[in-house]
């Protein structure tokens, strides 16, 4: 038996099970707990991951009226749908992108009023490009603080998302391979999908299943693996 000072000795059960369990799990399960009857639910991934086509068909799947808003939703506000110098934005000739002060401030009135629409009771879906990861989540969960929200990732190989790119007149050349894995950099999602080879209706499906909202049409909840998430299948728009 233990005395009273090795127990006191020993790390709390929080801190122990941190170190024995990967930081991605503990984030599925606390996603699990909180946030599977979102009022938001956020799709980030890079350029030509295909969001935008998961997104109209999660409006389709799930119960009730979802509303679909994102980074192109803006652009398109945007003095010439963004193009114009006006707008406070930078393409970079290597894809990256840079922004001006006035036009991360317009952002945030942007999201402000996303969050007043939320708290109101719409349900949003929003298609994003978190540019700088894990910060831009906090940015996001900010303007969203009064309401639940579901992070869910979308991922693809950077290769596949820049042949999708070339094929489109709307975007800029290397933007998608620069955005591929970037976006994900520091961001915590409660579920992933990959349409590297899977399609997004699939994907869509897969999302669904996973929220599982009453009256959804997608079929019986198919459970994540024990490893915790599940990513599957393995003017400009910056989406």
């Amino acid at each position: 038996m233990h005395d009273e000072a090795d127990e006191s000795a020993k790390p709390p059960v929080r801190d122990r099970l941190e170190k024995m369990v990967p930081a991605r799990i503990l984030g599925y399960a606390r996603g699990m707990a909180s946030d599977r009857n979102p009022q938001v639910i956020v799709l980030n991934g890079g350029s030509s991951s295909g969001k935008s086509s998961i997104t109209r068909a999660l409006q389709e799947l799930l119960p009730g009226i979802w509303l679909t808003f994102g980074v192109d939703t803006f652009l398109d506000a945007l003095p010439d749908r963004g193009r114009s110098p006006r707008a406070g934005i930078t393409y970079e000739q290597d894809g990256s992108i840079t922004f001006s002060t006035e036009h991360r401030a317009l952002e945030r009135s942007w999201y402000t009023g996303l969050g007043s629409m939320a708290g109101a009771g719409a349900h949003l879906i929003l298609d994003e490009v978190l540019l700088s990861g894990g910060s831009g989540q906090e940015r996001l969960r900010s303007a969203f603080s009064d309401v639940n929200m579901a992070w869910v990732g979308v991922r693809c190989d950077p290769d596949v998302a820049a042949s999708r790119e070339a094929q489109r007149a709307d975007r800029v050349e290397g933007m998608a391979r620069q955005q591929a894995r970037g976006v994900h950099r520091g961001v915590t999602y409660d579920f992933e999908v990959n349409t590297t080879k899977r399609s997004t209706e699939e994907c869509a499906h897969d999302i669904a299943r996973w929220l599982q909202l009453p009256n959804d049409k997608t079929g019986p909840f198919d459970r994540a693996p024990v490893h915790g998430r599940r990513a599957l299948g393995s003017g400009r728009k910056l989406g």
